[in-house]
């Protein structure tokens, strides 16, 4: 005979125990709705396991039988449909998914449930074994996050182990940087010169005193370099009033104003075309340049008429090729000279520059941020110049003045000076 104690009912099929529990819900009917499980040998065992459930439901970690039965690849398809990034990071994340995550769970017909501790590892070892370990480690966090947002509703716990637990130590691997000089800019420059013109000598030398990410130089437009700015912002935002009445005394061409370019917006493809967007981490924030960097800018905008300040060879956007392949690579691992009729971009031979051979365009960022550090500004100008965010105390009580922006002008103009009286010869 079954026995019923409060919302929790047992009763015996052929040689086994069921027990049944009220899930706090009613049907449509107003009758209320059940749950169950089978397989019990015995009643005592059933009934603590649906007094076990009725606990989980009155403190809200229950999980229902038919979620928990969600397949993990429904569940992917929530996800990324509720997703909210920006474009490039909903890409990436989209990416591990297909790719990685969904033909790996969809295989084993898995639900989100029977993801536990030792098939989250089981995955773990599979994408380290097809993939380098950073690229590894991006994956795992996408799948991180995908279990972490599946508690409570569709799983108890999230089964992704967290630093500090139990598995072979693996050390993480750290891109191997070399010190970025002066000298070696000037050849990046030179080489840059040679694949698209003045407009490529300018932009290594503009990314290597601003530290401006990639997509935020492609998608400098006229009206936010100097000498044009800040007389020329298009002055979008009604609530940034003060901040432009104050630009227009501290930035700009004249005495007493410090030379500057205002980041405001990047460059990325969405939707099969490049599209404005915001800075990552919404840094926008204005860069104060170094004199011989302000007269270059001058002179490339007084060169063309284009909208982008670093055009490419044909007078289109740099974000519309793919900088990596047709100029970068040419650019820092040199290149064999090359001539051939009626081309258009005929070049001599390039030198590799060595410290940057082999490696990536945004090294010249963190070479820039080092230059800051040894220069010794202050964390605060530091991290705002590079379009970080600084947390706690500091990141409320600290702002960038007049002085500290003066400061990192003439530091960085000397670099440049230094540089010309080392090689004189060469005419910089």
């Amino acid at each position: 005979m079954g026995q019923i104690h409060q919302h929790v009912h047992t009763e015996w099929r052929g040689g086994t125990c069921r027990v049944k529990w009220w899930s706090g819900e009613y049907l449509p009917n107003g009758r209320k709705r059940y749950e169950s499980k089978g397989g019990f040998t015995d009643e005592t065992s059933a009934y603590e396991h649906g007094q076990n459930k009725l606990y989980e439901i009155r403190h809200g970690t229950h999980v229902k039988n038919r979620d928990g039965a969600t397949l993990m690849t429904d569940w992917l398809d929530d996800w990324l449909a509720a997703m909210d990034h920006r474009p490039l990071t909903e890409r990436q994340y989209r990416s591990a998914i297909e790719i990685h995550i969904r033909p790996f769970f969809s295989k084993r017909n898995a639900s989100v449930a029977d993801i536990d501790v030792l098939a989250y590892r089981a995955f773990k070892k599979h994408v380290n074994s097809k993939l380098k370990p950073t690229s590894a480690a991006k994956v795992m966090i996408v799948l991180g996050m995908v279990l972490d947002d599946a508690v409570p509703r569709l799983i108890k716990v999230s089964p992704v182990e967290r630093k500090g637990r139990r598995g072979k130590f693996t050390k993480k691997p750290k891109e191997r940087k070399k010190d970025m000089t002066v000298e070696a800019v000037e050849q990046l420059a030179r080489n840059a010169r040679a694949v698209f013109g003045d407009s490529g000598y300018a932009f290594i030398w503009t990314m290597a005193m601003t530290g401006m990410r990639p997509g935020e130089l492609y998608g400098l437009t006229r009206e936010y370099c100097y000498p044009n700015w800040p007389a020329s912002d298009p002055r979008p935002d009604p609530d940034e009033s003060e901040r432009y009445e104050e630009d227009a005394v501290r930035y700009g061409k004249g005495e007493g104003l410090m030379p500057a370019i205002r980041v405001e917006r990047q460059l990325q493809y969405h939707e099969g075309r490049l599209q404005f967007f915001s800075p990552k981490y919404e840094s926008q924030r204005t860069l104060v340049v170094p004199p011989f960097l302000a007269d270059l800018l001058e002179a490339l905008l007084a060169s063309h008429d284009r909208e982008w300040v670093f055009p490419a060879v044909r007078g289109g956007c740099l974000g519309a090729i793919n900088f990596d392949h047709r100029y970068w690579r040419s650019i820092a691992d040199g290149a064999e000279e090359r001539r051939t009729p009626r081309c258009r971009t005929n070049r001599p031979a390039l030198p590799a520059v060595p410290s940057f051979k082999g490696k990536r365009l945004y090294l010249v960022r963190h070479g820039a941020k080092a230059w800051l550090d040894e220069d010794g500004h202050s964390r605060f100008a530091v991290e705002s110049r590079m379009g970080h965010e600084v947390p706690g105390v500091e990141g409320v009580y600290s702002s960038v003045t007049v002085p500290m922006e003066r400061a990192i002008i003439k530091k960085l103009q000397e670099r440049w000076e230094g540089l010309q009286e080392r090689l004189p010869e060469e005419g910089f």
